[in-house]
């Protein structure tokens, strides 16, 4: 009879915890796109924020996770509605990435928006958006200060044909050229 081997995990260090100090420059190096997310808060009025922690989660359901800090107004929007729109910059959106990063409270009366027909979201930032994606939540985690929101997709619109995404990294905003697309435009995709 053959034998088995058995194998243990290797004897690890005590882990201490990096803080956020240490977090930050590690995750500024990490390029990202630009997003503003939006919703409605109870009383009807608009609150948004803009957003870099996101990612597509399934395609079936079609369900995004976009991470908000668990403190902010917005997030207290987003559990009164149950929903969100996810507004994806073109690069003609740097003021308004910078705007909604701020926190000013006239950031609505600041910024060209809409609300389309049956939205299930909320205000879609037509002017700056090259996409905008309303979003249904049905789980939310709370971890550390921030919460995930994990969200269907109920529609789609797209506001630009040929779209310049706004990317933001190093603490600074870059605009995506076809240059900087891998070889036959193909990129890595986690749902192959």
């Amino acid at each position: 009879m053959p034998r088995q081997a058995t194998l243990s995990a290797p004897s690890l260090p005590s882990a201490t915890t990096a803080s956020g100090a240490d977090l930050r420059p590690f995750m500024a190096a990490f390029p990202t796109g630009v997003a503003v997310l939006t919703t409605f808060d109870a009383a009807g009025r608009p609150q948004g924020m803009t957003c870099t922690s996101l990612c597509s989660v399934a395609l079936h359901p079609a369900t995004l996770m976009v991470c908000l800090r668990t403190a902010s107004a917005t997030l207290g929007a987003v559990r009164e509605s149950g929903g969100f729109s996810l507004n994806l910059l073109h690069d003609g959106g740097r003021a308004t990435s910078t705007l909604f990063g701020s926190g000013a409270p006239d950031r609505f009366e600041r910024t060209a928006w809409s609300v389309p027909a049956a939205v299930r979201g909320g205000p879609h930032l037509h002017a700056d958006a090259h996409a905008t994606a309303d979003c249904t939540v049905v789980r939310t985690v709370e971890f550390g200060d921030h919460t995930a929101l994990f969200a269907e997709v109920h529609h789609i619109t797209e506001h630009t044909a040929a779209p310049a995404p706004l990317l933001y990294g190093l603490r600074t905003y870059a605009s995506w050229s076809a240059t900087t697309g891998g070889q036959n435009g193909e990129a890595p995709d986690g749902h192959r």
